[in-house]
């Protein structure tokens, strides 16, 4: 901690708005809360999916049909956990597993009806109290964590999501289809 007035202002210690440890610890602090959220979002869908599971279906309905190699790639895994992970969401009507029509030899992976309606009911449940925490930070502030927040996701490789209420999918993607995201399928 430094003993500058800005440093004794803040909750962090800032001192420099662009200095990396601190941008960290806010980032954790928000983190915790974030993942709160999410925990109590996902509450009501426990019994269908884990959390993990649940981040499966979102990639898949984020990013469209894929291969496992692809899948478990997007989410840290090694593909033994990501078949695992599939076999459980498939056997719970969750997901679908069908060949590639691009290429017969492989199997692509998507999300069906019901895992989509699922995704999409948490993120609404998750979207509603985000947006209640939001309206409790001054406008200008507001206005500031956006653009932080989006660089950040930036230099994270995360997708902006769209405004359109509801909408589940990133901007420029209109459905987890096998033909959107061929490249990776």
């Amino acid at each position: 901690m430094t003993d500058s007035p800005r440093a004794e202002n803040s909750p962090f210690g800032v001192d420099d708005a662009n200095d990396v440890d601190d941008v960290t610890r806010a980032l954790l602090t928000a983190s915790r809360l974030l993942v709160a959220v999410s925990a109590r979002s996902l509450a009501a869908a426990e019994d269908k999916v884990t959390l993990a599971q649940f981040r499966m279906l979102v990639v898949l309905a984020t990013r469209g049909a894929a291969k496992l190699v692809v899948l478990a790639e997007a989410l840290g895994v090694n593909p033994s956990t990501a078949m695992r992970m599939v076999d459980r969401l498939i056997a719970v009507g969750l997901a679908d597993r069908r060949p590639n029509p691009e290429n017969r030899r492989e199997t692509i992976l998507t999300v069906t009806p019901g895992g989509l309606r699922l995704v999409e009911e948490v993120t609404a449940r998750r979207r509603t109290e985000i947006a209640a925490i939001a309206a409790r930070i001054e406008p200008g502030q507001r206005a500031a964590l956006v653009g932080a927040l989006t660089a950040f996701n930036a230099a994270g490789g995360e997708p902006l999501v769209s405004d359109v209420e509801g909408q589940l999918f990133p901007l420029g993607w209109s459905d987890p289809s096998p033909r959107r995201n061929q490249e990776e399928a």
